[in-house]
């Protein structure tokens, strides 16, 4: 069990209700400590967004989120973003720039930093993610792909020490999908990765955390959970496609 002392995340009784009454969030503690690729799964409307919203600010509720040990209210928001890097589900929701190199170092300039250290940043995410060449590239003229990755290199840009996603495969083609999985893994941050895409979670997360109706009710190894077929079907899920395959080769 992972000691509170230790965790880079750290939730306590996390509550989040909407204005027409819907409580996304129900009292949910969550440790994750340095290092970890944690998968978050559950069915449509669980909390898994109004979640992920929470750890750099977008949305306050009631309880406490801790980063680093910063708790994360209007003294200390701007510190707790510059260690969150959340990627959005929709690409386009973080590319507004003429260009890709001017969406990518538009983080890096609002913290002052030389034009050198933003080139080389600018140059270092576009790496990461594959998209080096893509510089002056309009990004609406990108692929999804190309977009995603963009998107990435936005928040990779900023040096966040963790990484949080929001379906990070939807709409992508296999080929896309398969490079982004790899580029994922190539990563060593720490991740968060809220999806409806079971098979990206077994590639790239050892862990995962289930939520249903904004309560945690499972919590543990990636392969344990998504072997419980009664746990996944009693939360809206299904076995993952290469588990079920696995399990037909078996027979």
């Amino acid at each position: 069990m992972l000691a509170v002392a230790d965790a880079l995340i750290d939730l306590h009784d996390l509550t989040y209700t909407y204005h027409d009454g819907t409580k996304a969030l129900d009292r949910l503690s969550l440790h994750i400590a340095v290092g970890e690729a944690v998968g978050l799964v559950g069915p449509n409307g669980a909390g898994k967004s109004t979640l992920i919203l929470h750890l750099n600010g977008t949305l306050r509720g009631e309880g406490t989120v801790r980063i680093h040990g910063v708790e994360l209210d209007k003294h200390h928001i701007r510190d707790v973003r510059r260690m969150v890097g959340l990627v959005f589900q929709d690409p386009d929701d973080q590319l507004f720039m003429p260009t890709v190199a001017d969406d990518v170092a538009f983080g890096p300039l609002h913290l002052g930093l030389s034009e050198a250290e933003v080139r080389d940043r600018v140059a270092s995410a576009l790496a990461a993610v594959g998209c080096s060449g893509l510089e002056r590239k309009a990004p609406h003229h990108l692929s999804a792909g190309q977009k995603r990755g963009v998107a990435i290199a936005t928040v990779l840009a900023m040096r966040p020490d963790i990484l949080v996603m929001d379906e990070p495969t939807s709409n992508l083609d296999p080929r896309s999908r398969r490079r982004l999985i790899e580029r994922l893994a190539s990563l060593d941050i720490t991740k968060v990765i809220a999806t409806h895409d079971l098979d990206l979670i077994i590639e790239l997360c050892p862990r995962t955390v289930m939520l249903d109706a904004g309560r945690l009710v499972a919590d543990g190894p990636t392969e344990a959970i998504f072997a419980d077929e009664p746990l996944l079907l009693a939360h809206g899920l299904e076995r993952p496609h290469s588990r079920t395959q696995q399990a037909h080769h078996r027979l």
